[in-house]
């Protein structure tokens, strides 16, 4: 994590404008571990494809001033899934998340799979349906997006949860009624699967230090 947000962060922000939307730890309990989740803010696809140029356009396909990052990245890792992502029109930037302030003790990430074409449907529901549902818990959104480069088919929404007892709270009012609120039962209807895991932010992910991370965030064992 510290890898992620001090050591790779910053050198994306300088020579990308890329923006670490937040690293985060996941809860092994609730899915696979270890495991770390990484979001990354681009400036739409354009941003994108100025992002891939910038990396892929050498022979090896990797920027060379990152050789000593990469090679010390392969220690650290065994692989990963990567995903393009669009956000749903309402979801804030993490600039704006960090001015507002929004953090959580822990997050909720849910991965939700819905029939081909309905995944921009499924986020303007979430709008008007899930947000009310989860703030009577205390649960704020962080962001929803939908998948890009498939068939518009998968989601991901995420929720910063104040508390560990507004999470349990949570879970056992939405585990006791199905119609509890009218949204478990509007998700059944709408979805095809649905998962839901819980991670802990990185102690340099943006909404835990309210800022992008700097250089001045390296240990002393990374050079600038």
């Amino acid at each position: 994590m510290q890898h992620m947000t001090a050591n790779w962060s910053p050198i994306a922000q300088e020579e990308r404008n890329q923006l670490c939307y937040g690293v985060w730890g996941i809860v092994g309990s609730t899915a696979w571990w270890p495991g770390v989740v990484n979001i990354w803010e681009e400036d739409g696809f354009a941003g994108l494809a100025s992002s891939f140029r910038h990396e892929l356009g050498h022979p090896d396909l990797q920027d060379p001033k990152l050789a000593a990052w990469w090679a010390a990245a392969a220690d650290m890792r065994s692989g990963g899934i990567d995903r393009l992502l669009l956000p749903a029109p309402w979801t804030r930037t993490i600039e704006e998340l960090c001015a507002d302030g929004v953090r959580g003790e822990l997050y909720a990430h849910e991965q939700v799979k819905v029939a081909p074409g309905g995944a921009a449907g499924f986020l303007e529901l979430v709008r008007a349906e899930a947000v009310p549902y989860y703030a009577r818990f205390g649960w704020e959104p962080v962001g929803a997006w939908r998948t890009a480069l498939g068939d518009d088919s998968e989601c991901f929404l995420l929720w910063a949860v104040p508390t560990y007892e507004q999470w349990a709270e949570f879970e056992t009012a939405y585990d006791a009624d199905p119609a509890d609120g009218g949204w478990k039962s509007r998700l059944r209807a709408s979805v095809t699967s649905f998962d839901r895991m819980l991670l802990v932010d990185a102690p340099l992910s943006p909404m835990r230090i309210g800022r992008q991370p700097s250089r001045a965030d390296r240990g002393e064992d990374w050079p600038e």
